[in-house]
């Protein structure tokens, strides 16, 4: 009966989309050993026609493809797919690269070359966290209102007022961050820790970008913020306090999430 029950538990999907074969089959190797589900394609138009084809717990994206690169990928499945975690592939020498990873909504990246217990490690803290917030939201939606702003935590959609605000993966973890840490401050570099995971030291300029373009989105006026507010010479805080609640909200016209398509 131990046996059966085992089994019945459905194994992660993961879909590795690189170029390299050695390195396709070493990680499809380690990942299945892991107990995931995974898949490969090996250039930028099987990966695209694959990303779109299903519904995957983690995409795991080489940034340099043939066809269609990791960063267009990437910037397609925010676009236009439900959020899925994605862990992207990058050359010690693509620094941009990387940064532009991290801005278009990648989850965490790995540098060639790259150990592979290290990679199935990152892959198994996306997961944790991920695991995270399902059991600290079991019943479904949370609700956090500030002024006029409501957070779905489970549902990842934001609404002001009566828009529906399109926020990035990346802009909605910071966002929800900073909400449930009212007036603590916080520094690019722990942001970055807390927010986007281990492993970008260097990169705090990727956060004025992201707190920049999210300000655009929730305050009333962006030059003068009221919420994400700057400590000088420190970082940055909420300056607000949610009021929580449990209540599912109104369905019409509240998703910042798109659905899945295909893409043909």
């Amino acid at each position: 009966m131990a046996e059966e029950k085992e089994t019945a538990v459905e194994k992660r999907s993961i879909l590795i989309v690189e170029d390299e074969r050695d390195i396709a089959s070493l990680l499809e190797l380690h990942l299945n050993d892991a107990n995931f589900d995974v898949s490969l394609a090996a250039d930028g138009h099987a990966g695209m026609r694959l990303a779109f084809s299903r519904q995957w717990d983690l995409v795991i994206l080489d940034i340099r493809l043939p066809g269609p690169d990791g960063l267009t990928i990437c910037r397609a499945l925010r676009r236009e797919m439900a959020y899925v975690p994605i862990l992207m592939l990058t050359s010690k020498s693509s620094e941009l690269d990387r940064v532009l990873g991290l801005e278009l909504g990648a989850d965490d990246y790995v540098t060639k070359p790259f150990s592979v217990t290290e990679l199935v490690a990152r892959v198994k803290a996306i997961f944790r966290r991920i695991e995270s917030v399902e059991k600290r939201f079991p019943g479904g939606a949370e609700l956090l209102h500030i002024n006029d702003l409501i957070i779905d935590t489970s549902g990842r959609e934001v609404r002001k007022g009566d828009d529906d605000l399109s926020l990035t993966a990346r802009e909605f973890d910071l966002l929800l961050h900073f909400a449930r840490h009212p007036g603590q401050v916080f520094s690019r570099a722990q942001l970055l820790d807390s927010v986007w995971g281990y492993g970008h030291e260097g990169y705090e300029h990727t956060v004025n970008s992201h707190i920049n373009r999210l300000r655009a989105k929730i305050e009333n006026d962006p030059a003068h913020p009221q919420l994400i507010v700057t400590s000088w010479g420190i970082g940055y805080k909420f300056d607000a306090t949610p009021t929580p609640s449990t209540a599912s909200p109104s369905r019409d016209g509240f998703s910042n999430v798109t659905p899945m398509r295909r893409h043909l």
